[in-house]
């Protein structure tokens, strides 16, 4: 027998070399190659099985896998019929004490391409700027399929005992990951005992430590459409007389919004926050302090001479912070029934529609919620205008599971080796369904929800950045913890 023995330590510096230069000479440039691709998820392409960039990029990240020769590696596309595909990849187990397995996740659709890209940006064409690679989908969530195998062929260089690693790759989380609850169940024995799972889709704090994710919001959404009028009419003739359909907008808004100060209404959309996170939130609002609302984009203007900047809803760092995290707010994200500006002539239109986006704090059942917003904005219209709510879904939220001794000593050890700083916990105001789905399944699993989305990478909006130094401490940190898991 010529068999190694599994060495039981990781060693950090040479796992962040490794994997540095993995990053540096292959994976850069196939992130490069993959924004290229305007792969963008079901609910922003219609046509996407017709048009293939899905398909397209999910065949380069299979190639490029099966590429890098894992030991023990064997890679599956999944399609079911009619669905998104999925990449399902296993790693055989060297930890022969271990019964448990590592379940490693990301997706490879992307958002569509959003408007205000800076003239030397765009959203299909990468670059790279200090250290940073812009393009769409970099960031959320292409690099993170590359990202797992980089960390597990780190521990294979060193011969470092791990549990049994299964890879999860989606295509549609973008549109809320309506196909991936039939893959898990068509691949759930084939997961195993799901003992850690690391979710490679969040984001960052800052970009000086490790940081994990310990809530998501949820979210509903749908389309709100009024209608006063059959066609348009000439707003000299009509006005005063027939009811403005964007007077009758506001009116069903302002039974949801508070519009003074964004605070939603109906108490049930509300929860209280429990105590573990809310003394997280805090230490996290101490490290963060001002920066939880300066890293936004703000509008400014000149006044009197001097730049002024628009403001947040508040500038208190722990107000802020649980203000995208544990409140319920609500976002206008489109619009239809409105002229062009240049077109837009003297007519009073006869209908307006808004897409809605309601995030949830992290406890609130979302389709309890859907139904109540269905109700809440279609009921007793003003003026007996045809008020719809349509296309309505939602996606509860998620609260970390206790954090078990081993996993917070892991999670510090790594974050110290490979950034000098203990590991930061900070709730998300995003969603990611499948942490949902995977808390139900597995429920004595730890969670390591984790990403590079940090402060100005932008994800879904103009000039997305991918922070390159940070995405290669966060692979080594991830092998160190899946060396760590039991």
């Amino acid at each position: 027998m010529n068999a190694r023995i599994p060495t039981a330590l990781l060693d950090a510096t040479q796992a962040l070399g490794q994997v540095s230069q993995t990053w540096d000479d292959q994976i850069v440039p196939q992130l490069q190659d993959y924004i290229r691709i305007p792969a963008k998820s079901p609910m922003f392409d219609a046509d996407w099985a017709a048009n293939g960039f899905i398909d397209t990029v999910v065949r380069n990240t299979a190639a490029w896998i099966e590429a890098q020769k894992v030991e023990g590696l064997t890679l599956e596309l999944v399609r079911l019929p009619g669905r998104t595909p999925v990449l399902f990849f296993e790693v055989t187990g060297t930890k022969t004490e271990s019964t448990q397995t590592v379940l490693m996740y990301g997706h490879l659709d992307k958002q569509p391409e959003f408007s205000g890209w800076r003239s030397d940006l765009g959203p299909w064409t990468p670059k790279m700027v200090d250290g940073k690679l812009y393009g769409r989908g970099g960031a959320d969530d292409g690099y993170a399929a590359y990202a797992a195998i980089a960390a597990i062929q780190a521990l294979k260089t060193q011969n470092v005992a791990h549990p049994r690693i299964v890879g999860l790759i989606e295509t549609c989380e973008e549109s809320g990951s309506f196909d991936l609850l039939p893959y898990i169940d068509a691949l759930r024995q084939r997961m195993g005992d799901v003992g850690l799972v690391v979710c490679l889709d969040s984001g960052a704090g800052n970009y000086d430590q490790l940081w994990l994710t310990n809530s998501l919001r949820g979210m509903a959404s749908g389309v709100l459409k009024v209608e006063i009028l059959t066609e348009g009419v000439h707003s000299g003739d009509a006005s005063g007389l027939v009811p403005s359909s964007f007077r009758i907008m506001r009116q069903v808004l302002d039974r949801l919004e508070d519009s003074s100060t964004g605070r939603l209404l109906p108490a049930s959309f509300h929860c209280e926050v429990p105590p573990e996170r809310l003394a997280q939130a805090q230490a996290a609002a101490d490290i963060l302090g001002d920066e939880i609302y300066r890293r936004f984009p703000w509008a400014h203007y000149d006044c009197g001479g001097s730049s002024t900047f628009a403001l947040p809803t508040t500038t208190d760092p722990l107000e802020a912070l649980l203000n995208r995290t544990w409140k319920p707010t609500l976002s206008v994200t489109g619009a239809d029934g409105f002229p062009d500006l240049k077109n837009a002539g003297n007519v009073l239109r006869p209908y307006t529609a808004f897409k809605l986006s309601l995030r949830l704090p992290p406890l609130v059942q979302a389709d309890a919620a859907v139904q109540e917003l269905k109700a809440l904005l279609e009921d007793n219209a003003p003026y007996q205008a045809k008020v719809t709510f349509e296309g309505a879904a939602g996606s509860t939220g998620w609260n970390a599971p206790d954090t078990a001794p081993w996993f917070e000593t892991a999670l510090n050890a790594a974050s110290q080796s490979h950034f000098g700083a203990p590991c930061g916990y900070i709730g998300q105001g995003g969603t990611i369904p499948l942490m949902n789905m995977l808390s139900k399944g597995f429920p004595k699993a730890q969670m390591m929800v984790c990403g590079v989305l940090g402060p100005k990478s932008n994800a879904h909006g103009p000039n997305e950045f991918l922070h390159v130094p940070y995405a290669k401490k966060l692979t080594a940190a991830v092998a160190q913890m899946i060396a760590q898991c039991p």
